[in-house]
C-alpha cells in the first residue's frame, strides 16, 4: 500500500482495477492500480517494457491523487493580488474576455499557448487544433523542445523519420555492445536498468559517455568522462579509429547511405590524441569504445539529453548518427542508433500538433499539401491555418515585451522551474496581461498565474500515450475526477465553444479523449507518424501498437529500416559536423563548467515529486556537487552552503562532495524552484537548427556563503 492510499470513501463496494501505465517517464511502465473500498494501491503489472517492475516514483504514483495540495476550485487573482476561489464560469469569463480584448487591441498572435511533453496523444493533438483553430495564432510551442527536438531534428535529416527507438526495447539485452552517451537511466528510468545488467550477463559491453560518474557508470566496462560540451569530438574521434582501423561497413555504406565522403573527410582530421586533448578523454579509451563497438555482430548506440541540451546538440547527435551509419548499424536487427525520449509522452507529444512548425502526424505546417488535408479533418480552409511560430524559449522570452504575446494558456508545463535563464522567463510571465495555467497542483508557474484552472490526474482520465519505443498504450481512468475539477479535453472544449461559438468543425463531445482520437487518426493519416491503423481496441489486445501504422488490417512498425530508410530515395544520409566550442567558455571571472541533470527520486520540475513523502525523505533539497580537489581550493566542507553564479543569475544550495565528477566542472540537479533553481543559471543559448537551449554547459563560479 503507498503512503499515499486514500481513506475508505465507501465501505463494502466492490474492488476496481486499471490496468494502466506510469505517469512519470517515457519507458511508461505498466502497472494495475486497485481501489479497494476507497484505498488506491499499486500492483504491478507484466508488461513488456518493465516486466513488472517500477521505480519509486511509481510505487509511489497514487500518493497525489488526494494530496492535501490538490487543486479542486479554478483561482482568480484578485485586486489585491492573492489568487481566490472562484467557479468554472467566472474563471471562463475572465479567460474569454481578456483573450478577445487582447487579440483585438494587437492580433491573433498576441495570445500564446505553451503544452508539455506530458500530455495524453489526445490532448496534445487538442491543443495544438485550439490554438490554430479557436485562437488562430501561430504562438505554440510546448517543453518538449527542451527535451527531444535536437535528436528529432538529427533524425529526421539522417533517416527521414523521427521515433526515439526505431526498434524495442528488448534489443538493447541482446545487444553485444552498448553506448550510451549523456543518459543515466540507472537513475532516470530505473525498470531500463534491467536490461542493461541483461546485456552484461550474456558478456555483452557497457560503455557510458558522461562527465559524472553515474549509477549508470557504475555498471559500465569502460566510462569516457569527457569535458562538458565535447561529445562530438569524442564522436568524431571514434569514426576516425573505425576508419583508420579499417572496421567501416562499406558494402552497406555504399548500399543503403550517401554523403559518406564529406564525413570522412571530417573523420581523418580527428584523430583521438585530438581529441584527447580537447575533451580529457584518454587515446586509449577512444580506441577501446571504438573497438568494441566494431568488432562484434551486434551493437547500438544511444544518445540522450547529455549529448542533445547543447547549442550543438542537432551536430553532436548526427556525429553519433554519423558513427552508426559507418559501422552498418542501423536498420539491422539487433543494432542500430536511438535516443532515450524522457518525458512520458514525449515521443507522442511531438508528433501530433504542439511544435511550433507543426501539424498532427508529424507534418510541416508550411508544406501545402499537410495544410489542406488537416484543414480538410478539422472543416476550416488551409488559407485560415495560421504559419509557423517560434520555439519554445524564443516565446517565453518574447511575452510581454514589444511585439510579443501579451496572454498565455499553460497545460502540462512548469517552465518558472524548467526552463533556461529561468529568473528572466519568470520576469516575463509576471509581465503578461494574461497568464493561465492548467494544473492539478499550484506549481512555481501556476502560483504567478491570473487564472488556474484545476485538471484530472493521470488516474481519472482516458486516453493514449505513446513511449520511448514508438508504441502507442493505453491510458486507462481507475476513477472519476474529484468535483470541481475538469479533463484538459473538457476545458479545451469549453474554451473553444465559448471563443468560436457553434463549431462545425468540431465532433461533438470534444471532452471524449475517444471521439480526439478517431480525429486524430484522421489528421495523422499520409503523415509520417500515422496513427490511421491505430485503435484503443487494437492497443488493448496487443500490448501496444507501435507507429507507423496506416491500416487497421496491416501489421504495426515495431521495427523500422530494416529495407529502407523514411527518405525519398530510401537511403540515410550521412552530415558532416565539425566540433565547436561550448556557447559559452570557461575564464577567469567565470572559471568552473557547470553541469545540469536528475536524481532518482525527483522527476522533471519537481512540482509533483516534491509533495510525496517518500521521495522527499529521499531526495529532500537541491545541492551542489563538486569534487574534493575543487573543495579544498575553495575551502568548502559537506554541506555548506554554496553560490554558484553565472553571467545570467545565480542558486544556492548545499555542498555534495564526491569524487564522482570532474575537478573542473560543478552540477546541480534542476528539480527544485527558489533559491536552488538550477535552471537561474543555464545558459538560453540556441541550437540553430533545434533550437534547444544550451542547458549542459555553461560558465560559472563558486563561492562559500559566509554566514
Amino acid at each position: 500500500m503507498t503512503d499515499g492510499a486514500r481513506a475508505a470513501t465507501r465501505p463494502g463496494r466492490a474492488p476496481r482495477e486499471a490496468a494502466t501505465h506510469c505517469p512519470y517517464c517515457a519507458l511508461q511502465c505498466g502497472m494495475i492500480l486497485r481501489d479497494e473500498d476507497g484505498r488506491i494501491e499499486v500492483r504491478s503489472r507484466d508488461f513488456p517494457t518493465n516486466r513488472g517492475g517500477l521505480c519509486q516514483k511509481g510505487w509511489t504514483a497514487t500518493d497525489l491523487l488526494d494530496h492535501p495540495d490538490r487543486l479542486t476550485t479554478p483561482l482568480l487573482r484578485a485586486p489585491t493580488g492573492e489568487l481566490r476561489p472562484a467557479t468554472w464560469a467566472e474563471a471562463y469569463h475572465r479567460i474569454v474576455s481578456r483573450v478577445r480584448d487582447t487579440q483585438t487591441a494587437y492580433g491573433r498572435d498576441a495570445v500564446a499557448v505553451f503544452g508539455g511533453g506530458g500530455l495524453t496523444n489526445e490532448k496534445a493533438y487538442a491543443l495544438g487544433r485550439f490554438a490554430r483553430v479557436a485562437l488562430r495564432t501561430r504562438n505554440i510551442d510546448y517543453n518538449g523542445r527542451f527535451c527531444m527536438s535536437s535528436a528529432a531534428a538529427a533524425g529526421m535529416r539522417a533517416f527521414g523519420l523521427d521515433r526515439g527507438l526505431p526498434f524495442p526495447l528488448a534489443d538493447l539485452g541482446r545487444a553485444d555492445t552498448l553506448l550510451l552517451v549523456g543518459a543515466n537511466p540507472a537513475e532516470t528510468m530505473p525498470p531500463l536498468a534491467r536490461y542493461l545488467t541483461e546485456l552484461r550477463e550474456r558478456g555483452g559491453k557497457l560503455i557510458v559517455v558522461d562527465p559524472r560518474v553515474t549509477a549508470t557508470a557504475r555498471l559500465a566496462d569502460l566510462h569516457l568522462q569527457p569535458l562538458p560540451g565535447t561529445d562530438l569530438a569524442v564522436a568524431n574521434a571514434l569514426l576516425h579509429v573505425a576508419l583508420t582501423e579499417g572496421w567501416v561497413d562499406r558494402g552497406y555504406v555504399a548500399e543503403r547511405t550517401e554523403g559518406f565522403d564529406a564525413v570522412r573527410r571530417v573523420a581523418a582530421g580527428w584523430w583521438p590524441a585530438r581529441a584527447e586533448r580537447l575533451s580529457g578523454v584518454p587515446v586509449a579509451d577512444l580506441e577501446a569504445a571504438a573497438r568494441a563497438l566494431a568488432t562484434v555482430d551486434n551493437a547500438i548506440i544511444l544518445t540522450a539529453r547529455g549529448a542533445e541540451q547543447h547549442a550543438k546538440g542537432v551536430d553532436t547527435v548526427s556525429a553519433f548518427v554519423n558513427l552508426a551509419l559507418a559501422l552498418g548499424l542501423p536498420g539491422r536487427p539487433g543494432s542500430g542508433y536511438g535516443c532515450l525520449t524522457g518525458q512520458g509522452n514525449g515521443q507522442g507529444g511531438r508528433e501530433h500538433g504542439q511544435k511550433a512548425d507543426q501539424l498532427p502526424g508529424y507534418r510541416k505546417i508550411d508544406d501545402p499539401a499537410a495544410r489542406a488535408h488537416v484543414a480538410d479533418v478539422w472543416g476550416v480552409d488551409p488559407a485560415d491555418l495560421p504559419g509557423p511560430g517560434v520555439s519554445a524559449y524564443e516565446l517565453l522570452d518574447a511575452l510581454g515585451a514589444g511585439g510579443g504575446p501579451k496572454a498565455l494558456l499553460v497545460f502540462g508545463s512548469n517552465p518558472v522551474v524548467s526552463a533556461p535563464r529561468a529568473a528572466r522567463v519568470e520576469a516575463r510571465l509576471r509581465s503578461l496581461d494574461l497568464l493561465v495555467v492548467a494544473d492539478f497542483l499550484l506549481s512555481e508557474t501556476a502560483a504567478i498565474a491570473d487564472v488556474v484552472l484545476p485538471t484530472a490526474q493521470w488516474a481519472e482520465e482516458d486516453g493514449t500515450m505513446t513511449n520511448l519505443e514508438g508504441r502507442v498504450l493505453r491510458r486507462r481512468a481507475l476513477r472519476e475526477p474529484p468535483p470541481g475539477v475538469r479533463t484538459d479535453l473538457r476545458v479545451l472544449a469549453d474554451l473553444t465553444a465559448l471563443l468560436r461559438g457553434p463549431a462545425p468543425f468540431l465532433a461533438p463531445d470534444q471532452g471524449d479523449p475517444r471521439v480526439v482520437f478517431a480525429e486524430l487518426r484522421r489528421a495523422s493519416a499520409g503523415g509520417s507518424a500515422d496513427y490511421a491503423g491505430v485503435t484503443w481496441e487494437r492497443i488493448d489486445a496487443a500490448d501496444g501498437v507501435f507507429w507507423p501504422c496506416p491500416d487497421e488490417d496491416a501489421p504495426d512498425t515495431p521495427r523500422l529500416f530494416t529495407e529502407r530508410f523514411a527518405t525519398p530515395d530510401g537511403r540515410a544520409r550521412f552530415h558532416p559536423v565539425e566540433h565547436r566550442p561550448a556557447a559559452e567558455e570557461v575564464c577567469a571571472d567565470y572559471p568552473l563548467y557547470f553541469t545540469t541533470g536528475r536524481v532518482l527520486a525527483q522527476y522533471q520540475s519537481g512540482a509533483q515529486t516534491r509533495r510525496v513523502a517518500a521521495l522527499r525523505r529521499a531526495a529532500p533539497e537541491p545541492f551542489v556537487e563538486l569534487h574534493p580537489d575543487l573543495a579544498a581550493r575553495l575551502d568548502v566542507a559537506e554541506g555548506d552552503e554554496l553560490r554558484v553564479t553565472s553571467r545570467r543569475g545565480e542558486l544556492r544550495a548545499p555542498a555534495r562532495i564526491t569524487p564522482t565528477i570532474r575537478p573542473d566542472t560543478v552540477f546541480a540537479p534542476f528539480h527544485w524552484g527558489g533559491a536552488g533553481r538550477a535552471n537561474s543559471v543555464t545558459n538560453d543559448a540556441l541550437d540553430p537548427v533545434s533550437r534547444m537551449p544550451e542547458f549542459k554547459v555553461c560558465a560559472v563560479r563558486v563561492e562559500k556563503v559566509t554566514p
